[in-house]
């Protein structure tokens, strides 16, 4: 059953506990508010304003577990701090581990600094959690996928569209990669797992996926240096930086160039160009896959 009054209450404390600067929002001039506004946590949130303010009220529907997901989410919360208000929502919270799509307070708070780079929260399946502006100019909106598509091992081999973004001469190793990797992940997490279900599916579907599955491969690892063929910029050098939350099994992803580079000058033309214009016109049209 939910807890109105102490939803209400938890979600207004933990919005006044918070800053813009503490979630990659800019302060503004003339602020007062004490922590963060009702329509900024909205934002943060991707809900209305006014569906926000109602539950503060203890007015409004029964928030569903999507919906305190992403207030989760959004405002930052800790694993305990996500259960603690899914049972102030009367649900269940949701498994923890690897199988979790929430992201650590501590690794938002490194994303939310990234301003000039791509960069990329992903799981242990390459499922992306969260990209910066300059990462969905670079890849596309690789958060907007369902399904098994969602994870970038499992497009590789299902969606041609998924290798435009790579030079056809690093295809061969980037699907030994990704077999080899999926390959690591089922062993790891058991038949039952969400990994051994792709393996499944890509054996009935990708002839390709079949004859490297055979070879059982183990510990293929991504080049420390990633090369793309942007559809607007062109050839790319990145250099590629993980960082690891062990807890929830995900990796934070900062593809960076050289300085003085021609790759460097080419992603500041990308930041110029702006990541929505170019996340409209790709990945269908150019690809959207980058590996980890």
């Amino acid at each position: 059953m939910i807890d109105r009054a102490g939803l209400a209450e938890f979600l207004r404390r933990r919005r006044e506990s918070l800053q813009p600067e503490d979630v990659g929002m800019p302060r503004g001039q003339r602020r007062r508010t004490g922590g963060l506004r009702r329509e900024e946590v909205a934002v943060l949130c991707h809900i209305s304003t006014d569906y926000y303010a109602r539950i503060e009220r203890q007015r409004g529907p029964h928030p569903s577990e999507q919906m305190i997901a992403s207030l989760a989410q959004g405002l930052h919360l800790s694993l305990d701090e996500r259960d603690h208000l899914f049972r102030l929502a009367g649900h269940t919270p949701p498994t923890r581990g690897s199988t979790s799509q929430h992201i650590s307070p501590g690794l938002l708070r490194i994303l939310d600094r990234i301003t000039d780079t791509p960069a990329e929260v992903v799981t242990e399946l390459g499922d992306t959690l969260r990209q910066t502006p300059l990462g969905t100019a670079l890849t596309g909106d690789t958060t907007r996928h369902t399904g098994p598509a969602r994870s970038r091992g499992y497009r590789w081999f299902t969606d041609l569209d998924e290798r435009r973004l790579y030079f056809p001469e690093d295809h061969a190793f980037l699907s030994r990669m990704y077999a080899s990797g999926l390959r690591q992940v089922a062993t790891m997490r058991g038949p039952e797992s969400r990994a051994a279900r792709y393996v499944e599916l890509l054996l009935e579907q990708s002839e390709e996926f079949r004859a490297l599955w055979a070879d059982h491969e183990i510990g293929v690892r991504p080049e420390s240096v990633k090369r793309f063929n942007h559809p607007e910029v062109g050839a790319l050098e990145l250099h590629c930086q993980r960082l690891n939350d062990p807890q929830q099994s995900h990796s934070l992803l900062v593809y960076t160039a050289v300085p003085g580079s021609e790759s460097h000058e080419k992603l500041q033309v990308l930041a110029i160009l702006g990541a929505q214009s170019l996340g409209s016109t790709h990945p269908a049209a150019a690809g959207a896959s980058t590996d980890g």
